[in-house]
């Protein structure tokens, strides 16, 4: 074999190396009987077909690659914006290692959760015995302020009752009877990620709010001037995070941060472990109840939470993952309302710096076709900013979504002659996309980092800005979010397309006729 102590070949080059060429041959021949090259061929063209679109389009029992994750997922991501606080969820620890994973290869950071293990005994009898020793585990060996509970298939599947659950923990002295164990039913089977963010949220809210389980008295409401802030689940949530805070910062405005894991997600490298950074306090989820308002980013990360907040006399504005000016737009004249306050010269600068960089750009952009899927906040955010550029957002996708956020996107397509052709697929997954790309091709594709594979099989070029991205790094770093946001979205767009066209004209003198110095 080439490999060796003096010679440490990559795994793109050791591969390609004589002796693994033949053993590919040879476990091709001799073990996978698979059917005959022109057969598998025939079958890869009619898939590219409309007969095949039709075909796949009709089906109604079966999902391919959807673009969504599982609820549990959304609920550990909340745990982790709450200051010292532990996610733990109650069920199969291959659940949570999925979880932990996921999370650790986008942010490139380490992702704290524990389980409590259940195996097939749990399945049975129930998770009680596992709740409570892993809840006393959890307490005693990372020493949490607060443990944040969710569930997976199992735990729901089964029905355990987390509120009685825990409740018998803390009677069995897993942790002390006045130590915050908020929860959240989170069944994997039904709804998604950002589901299960809404629920977890909602359940940390209720645990402050109405009286900690029934043992304290339910906050009152002492109306104040303070301005809450809530993200949603969002995959940029360190660059984004710091966007926010300084916008606010500009107003001058008392702002409480729900739900802010962009520093455990961000923390230094100099000698020290921190399981917990940052986060919202308790302290501040107790005061959030007196704010004058509550500003959300996510209608659908936060659709029970929202209504639940208005409904103790707050304000609440919903706006959908502002990208761009007019999103932005909405947000700072919100603060503006909301505060009383003139807008910030700084931010008046900023909106016209973005402006002129896309005027300076829009001829490269304008009326290039896009494919884009991801969460339904994120898309309609994107679809407005791509129709500000004038680029026509096509094929518009959301697993997660449903038909009233379908009508919200195409108000949006309608609003602007460049969504003429645009379509909206709620409920669709990656391979209904795959047939829009081969059928009604487009020139880019917007999603994550499961979209290189329709990127290699269509040949569409794919920008990454949707959670999660695991084949590049950094990119959570920088915001989406804001006229500063909005400049590094459009530099992306950008980079993308000036890319794509230096690789259709790279040949010397065959197509270097536009393989230019100055673009």
């Amino acid at each position: 074999m080439p490999q060796n102590a003096d010679k440490v070949i990559d795994h793109e080059m050791l591969f390609r190396e004589p002796e693994y060429q033949e053993l590919f041959v040879n476990k091709k021949q001799n073990f996978e009987y698979n059917h005959a090259d022109a057969k598998v061929a025939e079958i890869r063209d009619w898939t590219k077909s409309k007969e095949y679109k039709e075909k796949n389009f009709a089906r109604d029992s079966l999902v391919v690659n959807p673009a969504k994750a599982c609820q549990p997922l959304g609920a550990v991501f909340v745990a982790n914006g709450f200051a010292k606080t532990l996610s733990f969820v109650h069920g199969s620890q291959g659940c949570v290692a999925y979880y932990r994973s996921h999370f650790s290869r986008h942010f490139k950071e380490p992702t704290s959760c524990v389980s409590s293990s259940m195996t097939e005994d749990a399945a049975v009898f129930g998770g009680l015995n596992n709740m409570i020793d892993g809840l006393a585990n959890t307490y005693n060996l990372y020493k949490p302020d607060m443990i944040a509970v969710s569930t997976t298939c199992m735990a729901e599947v089964i029905g355990d009752d987390l509120n009685a659950f825990i409740k018998t923990s803390k009677e069995k002295g897993s942790v002390p009877a006045e130590f915050d164990v908020p929860f959240a039913h989170t069944p994997a089977f039904v709804g998604s990620h950002v589901t299960g963010y809404d629920n977890a949220l909602l359940g940390i809210l209720q645990h402050f709010w109405d009286g900690k389980a029934g043992t304290a008295e339910p906050l009152k409401r002492e109306p104040g001037e303070s301005i809450n802030f809530i993200g949603g689940f969002d995959g940029f949530v360190v660059g984004n995070m710091k966007e926010i805070r300084r916008i606010f910062d500009l107003f001058g405005v008392d702002a409480t941060v729900l739900c802010d894991p962009s520093e455990v997600w961000n923390t230094p490298t100099d000698g020290e472990f921190r399981m917990y950074e940052g986060g919202t306090t308790k302290a501040d989820v107790e005061k959030a109840l007196n704010a004058k308002a509550t500003i959300i980013f996510q209608e659908y990360s936060c659709e029970k939470t929202a209504k639940y907040i208005a409904e103790k006399g707050q304000e609440v504005v919903v706006l959908n993952s502002p990208i761009g000016v007019a999103g932005t737009d909405a947000f700072i004249m919100t603060i503006s309302r909301l505060t009383g306050k003139p807008v910030p010269a700084q931010l008046e600068k900023e909106r016209g710096q973005l402006v002129d960089a896309m005027a300076d750009s829009q001829a490269h952009l304008h009326g290039k076709k896009y494919a884009l899927y991801g969460d339904p906040d994120m898309m309609l955010g994107l679809t407005q900013f791509l129709l500000e550029l004038g680029a026509e957002p096509t094929h518009i996708l959301a697993t997660n979504g449903t038909e009233e956020w379908a009508t919200k996107v195409r108000a949006l397509l309608e609003a602007s002659p460049y969504g003429r052709d645009g379509k909206v697929y709620p409920k669709r997954d990656l391979w209904h996309m795959r047939s829009l790309l081969y059928t009604e091709p487009v020139d880019f594709l917007i999603g994550n980092t499961y979209g290189k594979y329709l990127e290699r099989d269509t040949g569409t070029p794919l920008i990454r800005m949707v959670f999660p991205i695991f084949d590049r790094h950094h990119y959570h770093r920088y915001p989406i979010w804001g006229y500063d946001g909005a400049m590094r979205t459009l530099i992306m767009l950008l980079d993308e397309f000036f890319e794509t066209l230096d690789a259709n004209t790279i040949v010397p003198a065959k197509t270097d006729y536009s393989y230019d110095i100055i673009r």
